[in-house]
Order: structure tokens, then C-alpha cells, then sequence
């Protein structure tokens, strides 16, 4: 039986997910496919049942996101480990071995080395920033572990998730990894990168990154600046929570009276009152997340936020 279970999901991938299904077949590693289709309309469904790897599909009802459409297949899940896999990845043949290999004792995560098309980095793993966000790492010094991963390619141990609380579907999409590695690690377990993922041919992931969502669009923005908030009241200590919601309440207030501001979407009042008024209507369940959280963690918040997070 295999190890693995890899779980893709799709939106209206029709353009790509058969490369991602392609290289998933080529792997050295026998493994479980089970491809979550959020509802897509562009002859997914019908791509999906032809193509010759045969993954198991849950089709549901609705676009779910991306946390939605993993938190949707957990229960499905029968393998002690657990892949999570973007559409628009193709990973080397070798891949799921590195990944494997690393997953030792007391590991609850292997990261993996994505790609951009060009072969640059685009992710190594993921650090704590000091004002809590998550960034991904281009570069990782030999016998270091990042803080988190990105969750376009990772290896999870099965259990560890589901102890840890599973995925937080309400996210929709963006900071479900970085939630999930907060939990991870306030559990006890440790998050690595595969030693071997991307130094040995074939162990790396090719993504074409925002097939499906579009970085820098308007709804790109709201999600991220939504979820980084609700992830540290979720994970965070207290007063790092309260100081970033706080923070950035200030700066939306003040938005409408500065004379120069960038460009990006994220600094657009309506988009970030939308944020906060989504946060505020997320509030009562999101603390009911985190004292749920709390009785399950076997580290400090506190510990782990020292330990971690960086300017």
C-alpha cells in the first residue's frame, strides 16, 4: 500500500492540471491520487476521467478555494502521510522520495523546492516575519529548518494534521499554510526541508504560480491581508495579534488623508475596510479557534513566536 496520499486541487484547470497529472504518474514512488474539482466549468471533469493516471475525484458543489478543497478531502485521506500538490505544479520524478525520506521522527512537514519556469527559486520553505507574515525563503543554510512551507508542494504527516486541527476552510485560499505550520509547530512537531529536494535531479517542482488567482489582483490582496490577521489571532501570543490588527486598522484609517500612497491594491480604503469588516464578522469563531488551539499545543505561543519570527 502506498504512503502517500496526494491531494490537487483544481479550479477551471483544464490548461494545466494534465501536466501536473502527468508528472505525478512519473513519480519513483507509488502513491494515491485524489484530485479535489472546486466546481470547475471548462472540461476539467471530463480531463480528469480520461486521463490515464485515474485519480480518484471529489467534485464539489461549490468553488471551495484551496484550503476549502483540502480541508474537504482530509476526511478521505487513509495513508499515514498527506501531499498537498497546486494543479499548476509539475514535480521531478523524484520528488515524493525526497520528500519521504525526510519525514523522520518528530516531523510533522517536509517542504519542497519550488520552482519558477525559468528554474529560480521561488520557495524553499517559509520564514516568520517580525510583523507576522509569511515569506517565502530562496535561500535556506545547510541544517537550518524553516518555520513553515509553502503549500503549493508539501509532504504533511496525516495524523499530526489532523491532531493539530486540520485545515482552516474558511480561509478560501492563501495563509492555510502558514496557519497550519503556526499549529504544527505549537504542537510540538517539526517542519523540514528535504534535504535532497532540488539539489538531486528530478526532486524539485516546476510551478507556474497564480494559474488559478492572479498575485497583486484585488481579490489576491483581500485574502492575504484577511487571513494573515485571522491566522495570529488563531496562532499568534496576544499582543502580536493585537498590535498587526491594530496596526493595520491605523493605516486604513489614515489612508484617505495621505497625499502619496503606492499604487498596489492592498492600499486601496474600501479593500481594506472590506478586510476589516470581514475579520470583525470571522471574530467570534476565530477565537473560538484559537482557545482550541491553545489546549492542543504543547509549546508556548510565546516560544515559538521568540524562536521564530524575524525582521
Amino acid at each position: 500500500m502506498p504512503s502517500t496520499t496526494v491531494v490537487v486541487v483544481t479550479w477551471r484547470g483544464a490548461e494545466h492540471i494534465a501536466e501536473c497529472l502527468d508528472a505525478l504518474a512519473a513519480q519513483d514512488r507509488p502513491h494515491r491520487i485524489l484530485v479535489v474539482d472546486n466546481a470547475s466549468t471548462d472540461g476539467t471533469t471530463r480531463l480528469l476521467a480520461a486521463h490515464p493516471a485515474a485519480p480518484e475525484v471529489l467534485r464539489l458543489p461549490r468553488n471551495a478555494g484551496y484550503a476549502g478543497g483540502i480541508a474537504a478531502a482530509l476526511p478521505r485521506v487513509r495513508t499515514p502521510l498527506l501531499a498537498w500538490l497546486n494543479d499548476d505544479a509539475a514535480p521531478g520524478p523524484g520528488w515524493l522520495a525526497a520528500l519521504e525520506d525526510a519525514m523522520r521522527p518528530g516531523v510533522a512537514a517536509v517542504a519542497s523546492r519550488l520552482e519558477h519556469p525559468d528554474g529560480t527559486v521561488q520557495s524553499l520553505g517559509v520564514r516568520l516575519t517580525a510583523d507576522g507574515h509569511g515569506a517565502d525563503l530562496r535561500a535556506l543554510p545547510a541544517g537550518t529548518d524553516p518555520f513553515g512551507f509553502c503549500g503549493g508542494a508539501v509532504l504533511l504527516r496525516t495524523a499530526a494534521l489532523r491532531n493539530a486541527g486540520g485545515v482552516p476552510a474558511r480561509f478560501f485560499c492563501y495563509y492555510e499554510d502558514t496557519d497550519t505550520a503556526w499549529r504544527l509547530r505549537l504542537a510540538g512537531g517539526r517542519v523540514v526541508a528535504a534535504p535532497d529536494a532540488g539539489q538531486a535531479p528530478g526532486t524539485a517542482v516546476r510551478h507556474r504560480h497564480g494559474a488559478s488567482t492572479v498575485p497583486g489582483s484585488a481579490r489576491f490582496h483581500r485574502w492575504n491581508e484577511r487571513n494573515r490577521l485571522l491566522m495570529l489571532l488563531r496562532c499568534a501570543p496576544a499582543p502580536v495579534a493585537l498590535r498587526e490588527l491594530a496596526r493595520f486598522a491605523a493605516r486604513t484609517l489614515v489612508l484617505p488623508v495621505r497625499t502619496s500612497k503606492p499604487d498596489a491594491a492592498n492600499f486601496r480604503f474600501g479593500l481594506r475596510c472590506r478586510v476589516l469588516a470581514e475579520v470583525g464578522a470571522l471574530l467570534p469563531a476565530t477565537l473560538l479557534a484559537r482557545r482550541a488551539i491553545g489546549r492542543r499545543a504543547n509549546v508556548g505561543r510565546t516560544e515559538v513566536w521568540r524562536t521564530w519570527a524575524r525582521g
